[in-house]
């Protein structure tokens, strides 16, 4: 049977996490790494100045002392009986939509598994959803996967709505806008200190956004490409090379 690896950001315990390996389970034999705790809005982070401990939690559940990429790098790269076919993290309780993807623990955790070359699918839940039919969703995506693989370069991410989804949706990334994001307050002391993330965040509903499947009632799948160049910019700065390239020297003539 292949091996899937499932991993999370809420941690070891989180129910979204057996959730997700559970729906899983018909596809091959499920391995869990994940975080011994939370690790919400860690990124991409890698733990590279101290040594990682695995701890055994049941059969083929594993705890670890670091990041979600962490727990994606130990399952990769030997810490399994072999290489896994799929890596799946999720389900995370809250959404990862839009920009948000920038900062998720769970969406960096199949950053990190495209990036070693393993299909990857993020999913996340509307608070207050079921994570069984966000596990159902996510079971018929990685299905899917499984069977026509994904674009180079590519992942899916997942977002289910809290209530029973009406369908599934292909979207693109939606755009979020903050404000009022820090929140000064004075401690006991009178020391001044600052909270980030206390300001409302408004969406852009664009067509066809992820935001927009979700508002409607949808599971939004987004594939999420890491090529982050510019093309059309690369494109319209074709002409700076030259350019700077005979200021830079120009500069170097100069006496010093």
């Amino acid at each position: 049977m292949p091996i899937l690896l499932v991993t999370n950001d809420d941690g070891v315990h989180a129910a979204g996490l057996a959730a997700l390996a559970r729906s899983l389970e018909h596809l091959g034999d499920v391995y869990v790494l994940a975080p011994e705790r939370e690790q919400s809005a860690c990124g991409h982070a890698l733990t590279l100045h101290r040594p990682l401990r695995v701890e055994p939690v049941r059969d083929r559940w594993f705890a670890v002392n670091g990041t979600p990429s962490d727990c994606v790098n130990l399952g990769v790269l030997g810490f399994l009986p072999e290489r896994p076919v799929l890596i799946a993290s999720g389900v995370n309780h809250g959404t990862n939509l839009g920009d948000d993807v920038t900062y998720s623990g769970t969406v960096s955790a199949a950053m990190e598994g495209l990036l070693l070359g393993v299909p990857s699918i993020a999913v996340s839940l509307v608070s207050g959803g079921d994570f069984d039919e966000a596990g159902r969703a996510a079971g018929l995506v990685a299905a899917r996967v499984l069977v026509e693989g994904l674009s180079p370069k590519t992942l899916l991410n997942i977002n289910v709505p809290a209530e029973a989804p009406k369908g599934i949706r292909v979207t693109r990334l939606g755009h979020r806008v903050y404000s009022g994001k820090i929140v000064e307050q004075v401690d006991p002391r009178g020391r001044t200190h600052y909270w980030i993330g206390g300001g409302e965040a408004q969406w852009d509903l664009l067509e066809g956004s992820d935001m927009q499947a979700v508002n409607d009632g949808f599971v939004s799948v987004t594939p999420v490409h890491l090529d982050l160049t510019s093309h059309r910019a690369l494109n319209e700065m074709r002409d700076w090379s030259g350019t700077l390239s005979s200021q830079l020297r120009r500069l170097g003539e100069r006496p010093r």
